[in-house]
């Protein structure tokens, strides 16, 4: 999928004011293929990491929120209370990450939705161009068949024309 973002990158690279966009618009949809191919392989590697880690649900948890895999319980009172306070301080810095995460997906797919837009307005203003230009052909095909069966009957008439000259002469 992303290697068809980034063909049809290329294709609307080659003539840009066609397509209504400019280098820097090119420069940020190339930016963003490339963020995706990470995010992607990334995404390929936690997956296999979850089953190497026996498949359960809690090592597929860790490995996405990159969680320690146990807690020692054997700690004083005291360090247990300055370990909660360091564990709500790190998952609230998780969860601003995660939000941040979110918010930059949601300016990205907004990003994806506006280029599927243009690219479904390319896709129609072709459609309608194929649909003119049938027109033209089949209007170029039908004067071609009347100007065949005229240039047919003008040759008829001159071999009768001939024929007659040959029988007068």
């Amino acid at each position: 999928m992303v290697d068809e973002l980034n063909k049809t990158i290329d294709v609307a690279a080659r003539d840009p004011s066609w397509y209504g966009i400019d280098n820097r618009e090119l420069e940020s949809r190339r930016r963003w293929t490339i963020t995706t191919r990470t995010q992607v392989g990334d995404v390929k590697k936690s997956v296999v990491a979850r089953k190497e880690n026996g498949n359960s649900e809690s090592a597929m948890c860790r490995e996405l929120m990159k969680l320690p895999i146990s807690h020692k319980s054997d700690r004083s009172y005291q360090d247990s209370a300055e370990d909660n306070d360091d564990f709500i301080v790190s998952e609230s810095d998780r969860q601003m990450l995660l939000i941040n995460g979110s918010r930059q997906q949601d300016e990205e797919l907004d990003e994806l939705s506006a280029s599927v837009e243009r690219i479904r307005g390319v896709g129609l203003t072709i459609h309608k161009e194929l649909l003119a230009q049938e027109k033209i052909i089949d209007d170029l095909g039908t004067e071609m068949d009347s100007t065949t069966n005229r240039l047919d009957f003008v040759q008829k008439k001159v071999a009768m024309i001939m024929k007659k000259s040959n029988i007068w002469i």
